[in-house]
C-alpha cells in the first residue's frame, strides 16, 4: 500500500509514517519503476504500536527497543516492565515538577491585581 493508506491505518500522519521510515524504524520496500514506498501489514502493525507507545510518552530510542522486545518472542517480560517502570518514574520528576510550577504561578497570579494599573507582579517575576 502506498504511504497515505498505511498512514490512514495507522492513525499517524503522512509526515510521520515518512519519519519514521527514513530513521529506520520502518523499513517499507521501494517500488523498482518509481522510488515510491511500499508498506506491508506488517509496516502498519508496527506503525500502531510506534503510535501507541509515543502517546505513552516513549521516545524514539525507547520505541525502537520496545520494537525490539516486541518482535522477539523469546525476550523476557522483565526487560519490557523495566522500560515501562523507567517511564513511570520520568512522568512521576515532571508531575511533581508541574505541580511546583503550577503552585508557583498561581502564587503570581494571586500577587496580580489583574487591573489597568501596569505594576504587575507575573511579569516582574518573569523578568528578574
Amino acid at each position: 500500500m502506498n504511504i497515505g493508506k498505511a498512514a490512514s491505518l495507522s492513525g499517524l500522519s503522512i509526515k510521520t509514517v515518512r519519519y519514521y521510515s527514513d530513521i529506520g524504524i520502518i523499513e517499507p520496500d521501494i517500488h523498482s519503476d518509481t522510488g515510491y514506498r511500499i508498506f506491508s501489514s506488517n509496516d502498519v502493525a508496527k506503525l500502531q504500536f510506534i503510535g501507541k507507545a509515543r502517546k505513552f510518552n516513549f521516545g524514539i530510542e525507547e520505541c525502537r527497543e520496545l520494537l525490539a522486545l516486541y518482535e522477539n518472542k523469546d525476550r523476557p517480560s522483565k526487560n519490557v516492565k523495566k522500560l515501562t517502570l523507567e517511564k513511570i518514574a520520568e512522568i512521576d520528576i515532571k508531575l511533581s515538577e508541574l505541580k511546583g510550577l503550577r503552585e508557583q504561578l498561581g502564587k503570581l497570579a494571586l500577587a496580580c491585581e489583574g487591573n489597568e494599573r501596569s505594576q504587575c507582579p507575573i511579569l516582574d517575576a518573569l523578568s528578574s
